[in-house]
């Protein structure tokens, strides 16, 4: 997919969840689109202060979490605590393998919620996450090689 078109493809859920198109969230949809890995929101923050010196970092947080639950960025928590947000990759329900060296991302469609796990019927599932950290070919490769 092109920037372009994620562009357009964030902007599109803002707008169809009632959202005003600010030059701001467009910016912001712009900063997702032409990353390539994950960003934190002090990087947003980082990136949307070059063109607004007044944004908050409170508002660059809010829209992140609210794209987030909206499915235009998917949240992340790595395993030294970090938050981090990327750009939705795909338009159907899947799950994550994350490298802990170079955070290199791999989607897998399997779902251990659809087998069945003894949970409560009285509990209504609203929503999950499942993601596996690993440590991905590449960086293995440059792990066992002598330096």
């Amino acid at each position: 997919m092109t920037d372009h078109n994620r562009v357009k493809q964030m902007i599109d859920i803002m707008a169809s969840n009632g959202w005003r198109i600010t030059e701001q969230r467009r910016t912001l949809a712009d900063i997702f689109a032409k990353s390539e890995g994950y960003l934190s929101p002090k990087d947003v923050y980082e990136q949307m202060t070059v063109e607004y010196p007044g944004v908050s970092f409170d508002t660059v947080y809010r829209n992140l979490r609210l794209l987030s639950e909206m499915g235009a960025l998917e949240q992340f928590y790595f395993m030294d605590g970090g938050l981090k947000f990327k750009g939705s990759c795909l338009d159907h329900h899947h799950h994550h393998l994350i490298c802990v060296n170079c955070e290199k991302t791999l989607t897998f469609d399997y779902c251990p919620m659809e087998h069945s796990l003894g949970l409560p019927s009285s509990f209504k599932i609203v929503n999950h996450r499942f993601e596996v950290y690993g440590v991905c070919e590449e960086c293995q490769a440059e792990q066992s090689s002598p330096s």
